[in-house]
């Protein structure tokens, strides 16, 4: 950090000066005589007006905080791949070295509670925009959330106001009138760094790279019945997303497009409330790359199978050490017979709980069976934003971690599978990471 100085004075007269070793000695002195802070200027700002360069913050003073829920992940290298070998998978995971740098990362999944609030915010600010709660700023309109956290739900009048929002008769089960989770849309705006980049797009107008698209974002609860045939699993349809028995739960039934858009939203969040606060913005959360989440997982143990090390997933007392698919299908001997808990069982060394087990977790990465082989070893990543139009090849997502229907194997570190970014499945959730420093702590 910069220290600002005042030079006090010291009266001399540099006539008398007889030799060049007594300037620099009084130069010396002169340099240590501080005193005192650059006051502010006559016109209020923070910079002295004498015509010398002093440098311009960007914002108020920073103040990193903690992100509640999540820990950091300090830089490292690491061996990334299987850490056995894996005849079958020599192409599509070979083993390499790399470096990642550090940044933050969701302790758990993300839990049901926590999509909620997501849920929410999109209910409210729909039903706010139907209602005419809204304020205009240079054309466009933005919901006041100061009216909006006013809504009386259930209220005859709210829900006459509202009645686009709302199931139509023909959709209603005795006539209940419930939210549409059909309406529940979210729009997205992002600006696409990685085509911008490009040299032969230097040039192009802002707005080629600037993505908006609407997405629905209420979990596909019936996941539960269309993923296993023939297997009564209606209760988890009915009360999984829904009861708060589940609440601290991962959230599943969500694809790679809602889990994106979760994240956009949670920096538009966040940066909101900086904004209002005259606080400099953040950083956008998002999903982990491939290669972070590999990382993190290890927790530091570069050549361990799973994240508490080598080789079994018991313990010494034959406990299971994840959420997953004992040996032929003893689904209840874990502990869990579908999910359990976001922060059941012991976390790894970097303080992240259920790495292996539970549910599988989307990364950010395009699955692509060679792309070890051309990835760079500093902070490798391979993205594509694949259009709707575009094949089922290039709407692979990497999952990994394993999950809570998955034999042992998909719970090592270095097993990577996929699943196509429009496709949800109640055995994926996903977890958020963000670009911050460590928190600084007292006298550092």
């Amino acid at each position: 950090m910069l220290t600002k100085h005042y030079i006090c004075p010291i009266p001399f007269n540099i006539m008398k000066m007889k030799n060049l070793s007594t300037l620099l000695t009084l130069a010396a002195i002169t340099m240590l005589a501080s005193c005192g802070k650059f006051g502010k200027n006559s016109k209020g700002g923070g910079i002295p007006d004498d015509g010398q360069l002093h440098g311009v913050a960007p914002g108020n003073k920073y103040t990193m905080p903690k992100p509640p829920g999540m820990v950091y992940i300090p830089p490292g290298t690491f061996h990334m791949g299987p850490s056995d070998e894996d005849v079958n998978f020599a192409y599509t995971a070979r083993n390499k070295q790399v470096s990642i740098n550090g940044f933050w990362m969701d302790a758990t999944e993300i839990t049901n509670n926590e999509y909620r609030q997501f849920v929410q915010w999109v209910r409210d600010s729909t039903a706010a925009k139907l209602m005419g709660y809204v304020k205009n700023a240079d054309g466009v309109d933005y919901v006041d959330w100061a009216k909006a956290k006013t809504i009386k739900w259930g209220d005859k009048s709210t829900t006459e106001k509202i009645d686009q929002l709302i199931l139509s008769p023909e959709n209603r089960v005795f006539g209940k009138k419930e939210i549409d989770a059909s309406k529940l849309i979210y729009h997205s705006e992002t600006f696409d760094n990685k085509e911008a980049a490009r040299r032969e797009n230097a040039g192009r107008p802002r707005s080629t790279f600037i993505i908006k698209k609407d997405v629905r974002i209420y979990p596909d609860t019936l996941v539960w019945i269309r993923d296993f045939s023939y297997s009564y699993n209606e209760p988890m349809t009915k009360r999984y997303f829904s009861h708060p028995a589940f609440g601290n739960y991962p959230v599943v039934g969500v694809n790679w497009n809602q889990a994106t858009a979760f994240c956009e939203w949670r920096t538009q969040y966040l940066n909101s409330y900086l904004s209002s606060k005259k606080r400099a913005q953040e950083s956008d959360f998002r999903l982990p790359t491939e290669a972070e989440w590999e990382y993190a997982a290890r927790g530091g143990r570069s050549q361990s199978m799973f994240p508490w090390g080598n080789y079994y997933l018991r313990n010494r007392k034959g406990c299971l050490l994840a959420n997953f698919k004992p040996g032929r299908g003893n689904y209840p001997e874990d502990g869990g017979f579908y999910t359990v808990r976001a922060d059941a069982y012991w976390p790894n060394d970097f303080g992240l709980y259920n790495m292996a087990g539970n549910v599988a977790e989307w990364t950010s990465s395009l699955y692509y069976e060679g792309g070890y082989n051309f990835q760079h070893d500093m902070n490798p990543d391979i993205r594509y934003n694949a259009k709707d139009s575009d094949p089922p090849r290039m709407k692979r997502k990497v999952l990994r971690g394993g999950s809570w229907k998955d034999v042992g194997y998909f719970l090592q570190t270095g097993t990577r599978s996929y699943e196509y970014q429009d496709t949800a499945k109640s055995y994926i959730g996903f977890r958020c990471a963000i670009d911050l420093p460590p928190t600084q702590t007292k006298g550092k």
